[in-house]
């Protein structure tokens, strides 16, 4: 598995429009072969945190690369985030309660 740690703060006005391209992105991104899970936090402070679940880092891969999410990623650099900080990690240990 292969977690994706996604902080951003956007640009001011730009909440109407990352809640569509965003919604549009997940529906893409649920239909990726790979795709385990998608969850979204916003923090008091303006930053909002995404944490995404793959299968592997080839599957994450594919969804880095889609078109379709490329086009996006380059709209969020141009107009929509103010900053972002994206982490690729592995876990080192996966377990649950109950």
């Amino acid at each position: 598995m292969v977690v994706i740690v996604f902080r951003t703060r956007l640009r001011e006005g730009v909440e109407k429009e990352i809640e569509a391209l965003g919604g549009k992105m997940y529906e893409l991104a649920t239909r990726m072969p790979g795709f385990i899970s998608y969850k979204d936090f916003a923090a008091q402070d303006g930053e909002y945190v995404s944490i995404v679940e793959f299968e592997s880092l080839e599957t994450l891969a594919a969804w880095r690369d889609h078109p379709e999410h490329q086009q996006a990623q380059r709209r969020g650099r141009e107009a929509l985030f103010a900053e972002y900080h994206i982490q690729v990690c592995t876990p080192v240990r996966d377990y649950r309660f109950p």
